[in-house]
Order: C-alpha cells, then structure tokens, then sequence
C-alpha cells in the first residue's frame, strides 16, 4: 500500500541549536519555542488528516539515521537543517536516497538576507521546495506542501 499522509507520519527534523528557539537571537528567530513549532505543526497535519513525527538534533549522524528511517515509515520530510544547511553534504547525501520521498526544506529566518555564507544550501540540491523568512509559519507551509505532493489533488486547508 502506498504511503499518505493518512496512513504515514510527516518526519520533522531540526537541526542544531534549535533546541534553544526562543531563547537564542529572537531578533532573528522570533520568541516561539520548538514546542511551540511542534503543536502547530501538529496542528497542521492534524487538520489534514495525519501526523507528525517530530524531532531535533545538535548532531549530523542523528539527524543522517532519522533520514534513513524516514525512507521506510514516513510519507515526507520536513527538515530545518539550521548551519547544516551550508555544510553537510553528509545530510544531502543521506535525502538523495529518498526517491519519490517530498522533502521540503524550512528555515525561520529569509537565509538570502543574511551571511553570504548562508545563502547556499546543499539541501535545496535535493528539497522538492524551499521556505525562508515566513518565521515559524514555514512549518505549517512545509507540512501543507508534504501533504500536496504525497496525495496530488488531494485538497489542503
């Protein structure tokens, strides 16, 4: 049976020192916590009729091992790579091995208007989309696009 949103989680990865969002720079990242990015994109799949498999990382091998379950279990990925964005080549590797798997790729803040070293990200090599500078709410669009692409007319909210 093919996997949907229905019968399938949305695996959502964040990378390093997100775990601090809140508390670290809210000029850049705003004042919402990761808990607060988790109920919303609960929230999100919830009203889309699936859920969300959630999870953080400070550590690129961990985040490479849930790439590699997501293969197996999951109907998508939503992945905040955070600085991995502009180094690991390991993480880009790893989404490469997603064939058919949507992969939507979110950061909080517009990376383009930043450092110039954050204007490139290996992961958009792979992402089926890219979402910067909609603060948390690119979650919520991130999730909406894994939906869209899983289940091709299927209407989103």
């Amino acid at each position: 049976m093919p996997r949907t949103l229905a019968n399938a989680p949305v695996m959502v990865l964040n990378g390093p020192n997100l775990n601090l969002l809140g508390q670290r720079q809210p000029e850049i990242y705003g004042s919402d916590t990761l808990a607060d990015v988790e109920a919303l994109c609960v929230k999100t799949a919830t009203a889309l009729g699936g859920s969300i498999d959630f999870r953080q990382s400070n550590h690129e091998g961990e985040l490479v091992d849930w790439i590699h379950e997501a293969r197996q279990n999951h109907v998508g990925i939503v992945i905040n790579p955070a600085a991995y964005s502009h180094t690991s080549v390991a993480i880009l590797d790893a989404l490469n091995t997603c064939d058919g798997l949507p992969v939507i790729e979110v950061h909080i803040s517009n990376i383009h208007q930043r450092e110039q070293f954050r204007h490139h990200s290996y992961v958009s090599l792979r992402a089926d989309g890219v979402i910067a500078g909609c603060g948390v709410q690119g979650y919520a669009f991130a999730v909406e696009r894994v939906a869209a692409l899983a289940a091709p007319g299927v209407a989103t909210v």
